[in-house]
């Protein structure tokens, strides 16, 4: 049984005190992960008499005839939950919430059920596979009402207000897919923002309901929104991608092993577990899995278009939301691939969700998919209703296409005021004929301006009253179904450390590839070289030889404090849409994130430099002791984590790498120059900048480990212990990285919220 355009309302009426009271009447444990409350198996069997039946709450209006492979012993409180919730809404939902088992047959209740079901018969059925399953979709009844959105634009001398959105009204029920058209510049993306609350509710007006209730942080958990662009790591697989965001997205109630296997349900749901053939000729003999494909991007090879669109909508259905936001799903993808991705969201739709997405020009093929249609221009709304009325609408207001064409072109051209090869209404001639005899006009088309007026007007008085008296009739669902949709408080799938350790292994996944590209291992090697040798077996006993290798050491100061910054800087810049979608999914601690990815590059940090010094130091003839290299080694280790807290700091600050990258290349400049190699006397107004300077520092502690017990000082410095430098460098790298974290939370409260 489906739950349809048609029957969601009825149905959800009628069912909703029953999902109530099966929800409030499971008495299953939630804090075990891996069973049920009592841990061995339950066979359940319907019964056809009345006092059973009146007696549970989970069967009132319905029998279940044959459950099989039900195993409350081997199924999870929420797992059980939702056949029982199921089964009194009259569905069945698989852990995605789109599929429809064949393990239970639901028949009417004045229909008996037979004496047949023995245990033979439900032993020998567990056999067969059991689907992970969910709690089932809440039902969400989203309405909107009288929209209005207006940005500030500031000019030189004043700030005007532009209005993007006017006046748009409409609704999506569970069971529908609600598409919104219009050309570019329409406000589609801007009425799907303001529908997902993502926008600022000071420039908004209207209303946005969600089951009657106003929008609030905590449904952030029942929304689920997939961008036009598709925001993906590009070096981890796609079976890798939708594992990560199972452990971290899933509720603590499930196990890491059913998380996992329910991220291969949604490989399996969505179609990304194929095979196909990689090579030519014999080659053609090996095949290559989708799901162990990278994701791929710009410069990466990897999975199609219509694939990496599947798996930012796998990311988004994991945790079985009630909304469904998707901006742009078909764009830059052939009709064929469009087609699919739109018969998917369908078979979600038909679960009972409630799907709401914009679509630029869909083919004939997909306009008939969709349940119900809102085209705008310029803003406005233009019709609002079932797809499959928009065609008479328009014929019954005068405008008609003239030949055979795609209904979404016809609605495109109309909103685009454009009338060729479309009938033009009666009323819309005789003003062109009146425009036409005061201005002189030759053409006999109205102008898009005039067409616009028309057709806003003609949906004001034919559609918009009737549309809005739907809309302020009360969602059928109980108030206790209502408050529902909300959490009392935000959960985190995962706590801080387990976090931290999934978020750590995610980005050394990611981020091991740009490591040892072959570009920056020939950079560090190369320059090594040319270091060696230049300062091939230098000796210290001569002055000149003394000057030469001090110069080395600043050099390698330099160098390592250079580097680091300027790849530092485009960490968080290049994540940033990253970091901003799934921390708006409440996917992970904004704590947990920062830590995990300043710490998850410490061991890859350390690989270059021990090469670059193990060629530098014996070709330049440094101090031959294990103590000496392993010291430097640790100094050289200290300046790029120091040099890394920098470029995050100004990354993080700015978010422009062009910015970044200028201030970057001041500030790296000046603390060359206040390292104590080129300038020895410095003014005491300006001398406190080679305190904040890690080639300081850094230089400093080189020489002491370098000349240590063999001179007393080098270039007047004093050759002492290097507990000062130490300590300075340490404390950079807490205050660089603790100014970067400031800066990400501030980042935060203005964008992501």
């Amino acid at each position: 049984m489906e739950m349809g355009t048609s029957s969601s309302s009825g149905l959800v009426k009628a069912k909703s005190e029953t999902l109530s009271e099966a929800l409030k009447s499971s008495s299953l444990d939630f804090s075990n992960g891996g069973g049920s409350s009592h841990g061995r198996k339950q066979h359940v069997r319907a019964s056809s008499s009345p006092s059973q039946s009146g007696s549970s709450n989970y069967t009132r209006n319905t029998h279940i005839r044959k459950a099989k492979t039900l195993d409350l012993g081997r199924l999870t409180g929420g797992e059980a939950l939702s056949r029982a919730s199921s089964a009194s809404l009259g569905l069945s939902f698989s852990f995605t919430g789109f599929a429809v088992p064949h393990e239970e047959e639901i028949i009417p209740s004045e229909q008996s059920c037979s004496n047949d079901d023995n245990l033979e018969d439900i032993e020998a059925a567990t056999s067969s596979v059991v689907k992970l399953q969910e709690e089932p979709t809440f039902p969400i009844y989203l309405k909107f009402i009288d929209i209005t959105y207006k940005v500030t634009c500031k000019a030189m001398t004043s700030s005007s207000g532009k209005s993007i959105l006017n006046g748009i009204s409409g609704s999506a029920y569970p069971g529908e897919l609600l598409a919104l058209m219009g050309p570019s510049g329409s406000g589609k993306t801007t009425l799907l923002n303001v529908l997902c609350g993502r926008f600022n509710h000071q420039n908004m007006g209207g209303s946005v309901s969600y089951n009657d209730k106003p929008y609030s942080k905590h449904l952030k958990t029942r929304i689920g929104f997939v961008t036009q662009d598709d925001v993906l790591f590009p070096h981890l697989t796609v079976k890798e991608t939708l594992t990560y965001t199972a452990l971290l997205r899933l509720p603590k109630t499930l196990t890491k092993q059913l998380k996992e296997q329910r991220a291969i349900n949604v490989i399996q749901e969505l179609g990304l577990e194929r095979n196909f053939p990689y090579g030519k000729g014999n080659a053609c003999d090996y095949y290559i899995r989708c799901q162990d494909t990278m994701i791929g991007g710009s410069f990466v090879r990897g999975v199609s278009g219509g694939e990496r669109k599947r798996v930012c909508i796998g990311n988004e259905i994991m945790t079985n939301p009630s909304l469904l936001f998707l901006d742009e799903p078909t764009s830059s993808l052939d009709s064929t691939t469009a087609l699919k991705i739109v018969q998917m969201l369908q078979s979600i739709a038909k679960a009972g969700k409630t799907i709401v997405t914009t679509i630029h020009q869909p083919s004939s093929r997909l306009f008939h998919r969709f349940d119900k249609l809102v085209v705008l221009s310029r803003g406005s709304l233009l019709y609002f209703g079932k797809a499959s009325e928009a065609m008479s609408y328009f014929s019954s207001i005068g405008c008609s296409p003239l030949l055979s064409m795609n209904p979404a072109e016809f609605l495109l051209d109309l909103a685009n005021g454009n009338m060729n090869d479309i009938s033009i209404p009666s009323a819309l001639k005789e003003e062109t004929k009146m425009e036409k005899s005061c201005r002189k006009i030759r053409s006999s088309k109205p102008t898009p301006t005039v067409v616009y007026e028309y057709l806003e007007e003609a949906y004001k008085t034919q559609i918009e009253v009737k549309e809005k008296k739907k809309l302020m009739e009360p969602v059928p669902l109980d108030e206790e179904v209502k408050l529902m949709i909300t959490c009392p408080k935000r959960e985190w799938g995962l706590s801080w450390w387990d976090q931290y350790c999934i978020l750590s292994l995610r980005g050394f996944k990611e981020r091991k590839h740009d490591y040892f590209s072959w570009l920056r291992v020939t950079q560090v090697l190369s320059t090594a070289i040319i270091l060696g040798l230049l300062w091939w077996q230098s000796d210290i006993q001569h002055p000149k030889g003394l000057q030469d290798q001090v110069g080395l050491l600043f050099f390698i100061a330099v160098f390592w404090g250079f580097f680091p910054v300027f790849t530092a800087i485009f960490t968080f810049p290049q994540e940033r849409a990253m970091l901003s979608k799934e921390r708006e999914s409440n996917m992970y601690r904004l704590s947990a994130y920062f830590v995990a990815r300043t710490t998850s590059d410490l061991p890859l940090d350390l690989i270059l430099p021990v090469l670059f010094l193990v060629v530098v130091y014996f070709m330049a003839g440094l101090r031959l002791r294990a103590e000496s290299f392993f010291l430097s080694v640790l100094t050289v280790f200290l300046c790029i984590v120091a040099a890394q807290g920098l470029g995050l700091a100004i990354g993080a600050s700015l978010m422009d790498l062009k910015k970044a990258t200028t201030l970057a290349s001041v500030t790296v400049m000046t603390f060359m120059l206040a390292g104590g190699y080129f300038v020895k006397k410095v003014p005491m107004f300006i001398a406190w900048i080679r305190y904040m300077s890690f080639n300081y520092h850094t230089y400093k502690l080189l020489v002491k480990v370098q000349y240590e017990q063999i001179m007393q000082d080098v270039n007047g410095e004093e050759i002492v212990n290097g507990l000062k430098e130490v300590s300075a460098l340490v404390a950079m790298i807490i205050g660089y990285r603790l100014l970067a974290y400031l800066s990400l939370r501030r980042m935060k409260l203005h964008i992501l919220t």
